[in-house]
Order: C-alpha cells, then structure tokens, then sequence
C-alpha cells in the first residue's frame, strides 16, 4: 500500500526492501503491523465465504471442469466484496496513517473498527463502501483464476492422500495459485488502494476509476500498474500456501467415506476412495 500510492514527485521509498527497511528505522518493527486489526477481524469471514460459495457452486454446476473451477472461484470473488472491501479500506487508512512517524504526533484512527465507525459517520454507507467497483473488478477474475490454478496444479502433481509428499505438493499449489491469481488482475489493486487512499489529508485527486487509471498512467506511465508488486508476490506464495493446505487437509480428515461422494466438488481434491 506504502509503495502503491506513494507521491512520485517526493517518494518515501525506492523499492520493497528499502521500504520494508525505511519502517522498521522509522516507526519500529511496530509499523509493520499497522491495520492488523482490520484483517484479523475479516479474513476468518472472508474465508469461509470464499470456500462455501465456491464448493456449493460447483456442485449446483454439476460437473467439476476447469470452466466451472473458474466460474466457481468468480462467483465466490465477486460475493466476499461485501466483507473484503470495508476490511481494506480501514486496513489502507490505518496503514497510511503515521507515515515516517516514530510516535504518532495525530491520530486520526484508534483501530480499525474506530476508523470505519468514523468513516461511516462522516460519508456514510458509500464512505465505507469507497473502492467498492474496483475490488469487484480485481477479486472476481481473480479468485476464477485461483481455484482454477490450484486445481490444475493438484491434478498435474498427483496429489493423493496416501501420498507422503502430499502436504508440499498441497504448499506448492496453493502459492503458485496465488501468485497467478494476484498477478492476473494486479493493475486493478493499486487502482483499488489508490481510490481508498484518496482523500487521507483532505485532498481528493480523482473522481473514479477511469480518472485515475488516466491520471496515474499519464503521471507515472505504464510502471505505476506494478507498483508494490514485488512485495504482494512475496506475501502472496506462503500465505495461500498455507490457506489451501489447511483447508484441503482439514477437509480431506474430516469427510468419512459415506458422505464423500455428496461433498466431492470444492476446493478439496478430487480422489477416489482414500480421502
């Protein structure tokens, strides 16, 4: 987020490392952390939304093909906007809040919960909702390409239960379907930051996405799409690594043979009688 929005006439960091550096030097190993708050109360939500829209779409589908993955994975996308898009704006807000500051000397914010609440009281419902058709944008492709990668991947790996390098192939699968999935539709994420940090100082710059991709692209050029790329990408791989792999093997334990033929579809890989 640091990097995506910073201004490029005065930029605070020249790259990843550097601003990963800049942080912990300036606002303490503390400033990583900034905005925790916001995806500690919405992924656990997000997640199972995303995982039972998904399976629960496929099977109404009917047959599990790679079209149906894709289409599957979208519909779960485009219905956690609702969760995803207010975590986030309270997540970019507080992240942005402080920049360069030891001890902050004004806090608009206290958590993430206080700075929705005064979002909402000053914008209403559409202040909390600000970035709304742009996360739309971005998650829908990319949650189709997510499942659908991490089922090409398991099926080209051979992953099976009784297989003792599952859990690494499982890993494996699940990070490379991240790293697909955020690279698919990255463009449209530091659009996303960029609307929700609009405003922060009170000084409002665009007036919806077009307007920004324009302003952006005529500042900038083409390199402000990748901004901040290189740090998604190495957040992207462990995470959804360990996602995927806990939700696979919590499933695959949990579904006793006699009901494995009515839960088959989901994110779960499709085997035969050993799971």
């Amino acid at each position: 987020v640091r990097l995506q929005v910073q201004n490029v006439e005065k930029p605070l960091y020249r790259g990843t490392f550097h601003c990963f550096q800049s942080i912990i030097k300036q606002e303490s190993a503390f400033g990583l952390y900034k905005g925790i708050g916001s995806p500690m109360m919405g992924l656990t939500f997000i997640n199972a939304l995303v995982f039972g829209v998904q399976g629960n779409t496929l099977r109404a589908l009917g047959k599990d093909t790679p079209l149906n993955q894709f289409l599957a994975g979208s519909a779960a996308g485009a219905i956690q906007c609702i969760i995803c898009c207010p975590m986030e704006l309270a997540k970019t807000r507080m992240q942005l809040q402080g920049t360069g500051e030891y001890k902050l000397k004004m806090k608009n914010y206290k958590n993430s919960l206080d700075c929705l609440i005064k979002i909402y009281r000053k914008e209403g419902l559409r202040g909390i909702n600000r970035g709304m058709v742009s996360t739309l944008i971005r998650e829908t492709p990319s949650f189709g390409f997510y499942f659908l990668t991490y089922d090409c991947m398991t099926r080209y790996l051979g992953c099976d239960a009784e297989d003792n390098y599952v859990i690494p192939k499982l890993l494996f699968s699940g990070g490379m379907s991240g790293i697909v999935s955020w690279l698919s539709t990255y463009p449209m994420d530091v659009i996303k930051s960029r609307l929700q940090a609009d405003g922060v100082g009170g000084v409002t710059q665009y007036n919806g996405i077009l307007d920004c991709v324009r302003k952006s692209y005529h500042e900038e050029g083409w390199k402000v799409f990748t901004r901040g790329l290189t740090s998604t990408l190495l957040r992207a791989f462990p995470v959804n690594a360990a996602t995927f792999a806990t939700v696979t093997v919590f499933l695959m334990y949990m579904r006793s043979e006699d009901n494995l033929r009515e839960c088959e579809p989901g994110p779960v890989i499709q085997q035969t009688s050993s799971l």
